[in-house]
């Protein structure tokens, strides 16, 4: 295994399991769908292109790729997880992933499920996978006023969502937090990485 490939894993893991995490139900589906995205980057490495897009691009596309797979997949047989498959990752990097420290709360993964295709993809790919505006449009094939439209839109719908979970939340303790001596569930966005949507929502 080349030291390029071991050094792109080491700086964009974490992206494109973020990326992923956005785009899927659950932490073990953006873990195997992160495993197949450098499974399948690792046998196509020699013809990746830097004069046509940047490591990270190019890993983002492939795992794009790869949840496509997945849905069509889903939609006709069930799904089987890469610990099932072939003996392949044996080959890939076992460095501790990225998985041990993003992952979505409750409250944002209900907001995200609320947003079309489109609009989940974008924030996915700003906040999930680190990207500006110019690498979404130019990812997604939208006009960079297009994609900053889309980012803005979407937010605003997360924001919204979160606030009815929060004002639910209040309505259903009458107005006030139970001192339980745990943490309360609303802290736990604080201690999230970036997959918490930049602490609630700051683009």
């Amino acid at each position: 295994m080349g030291v390029d490939f071991l050094r792109a894993y080491d700086e964009h893991a974490s992206a494109v399991y973020g990326y992923l995490a956005y785009r899927v139900p659950t932490r073990a589906d953006a873990e195997d769908l992160t495993q197949v995205t450098f499974e399948r980057a690792f046998n196509a490495w020699d013809r990746y292109d830097p004069g046509r897009a940047s490591v990270r691009t190019w890993l983002l596309a492939i795992a794009r790729n790869a949840l496509v797979d997945k849905n069509r997949r889903d939609r006709s047989t069930p799904y089987v997880s890469l610990s099932e498959r072939s003996d392949r990752e044996a080959q890939l990097p076992h460095t501790p992933g990225p998985e041990a420290d993003v992952g979505l709360s409750p409250d944002l993964a209900a907001a995200l499920a609320t947003l079309g295709r489109r609009e989940r993809a974008v924030i996915a790919l700003r906040f999930g996978a680190d990207l500006r505006g110019p690498e979404i449009a130019q990812m997604l094939e939208l006009s960079l006023t297009n994609a900053q439209q889309i980012t803005s839109r979407a937010l605003r719908q997360l924001r919204t969502e979160l606030e009815k979970g929060e004002a639910a939340r209040e309505l259903g303790s009458g107005g006030e937090r139970a001192d339980t001596g745990k943490p309360d569930r609303r802290d736990r966005h604080k201690r999230q990485p970036r997959s918490e949507v930049r602490r609630h929502l700051k683009p």
